[in-house]
């Protein structure tokens, strides 16, 4: 999501965060396989891993979730329902997804899980993106 941000010019407009729901990689950068994946492609993965927090609601306008589990995780945080329409399944951006569709674990998707999830999620990711532009009218 940076890198499609940053090619639209608005990293100064949209501030971007990645957290689990768990707290067990904590600390920990980016899995490798992911990491030689995102730069085979000119994306560079050089965060470390977080742990969610009920703050970061009053934080972003947009909570993402890859999967339906960690999307419950966020709901059972969400103190109101005004703050769990922030909540969404990344694959609701994904015009070319069916309803409810989730992001699967690649660590099982076989030797092109990590290209198959990755595609995924740019897909995903380019929708939310123009939706974010039209909800704020950004250039």
């Amino acid at each position: 999501m940076k890198s499609l941000i940053h090619g639209a010019h608005l990293d100064d407009q949209i501030e971007v965060d990645s957290a689990g729901t768990g707290a067990y990689h904590a600390g920990s950068p980016p899995d490798l396989r992911a990491k030689k994946t995102s730069e085979a492609r000119g994306v560079q993965l050089n965060s470390l891993a977080r742990q969610f927090t009920a703050e970061d609601f009053s934080t972003f306008d947009y909570v993402i979730a890859m999967d339906s589990n960690n999307r419950q995780d966020l709901l059972r945080l969400a103190p109101n329902s005004a703050i769990e329409a922030k909540v969404h399944l990344l694959r609701e951006f994904d015009p070319t997804a069916p309803a409810n569709a989730e992001v699967p674990d690649p660590y099982y998707g076989g030797p092109s899980g990590f290209d198959d999830v990755f595609d995924m999620c740019e897909r995903a990711c380019k929708g939310l993106l123009t939706t974010i532009r039209a909800r704020y009218q950004l250039g």
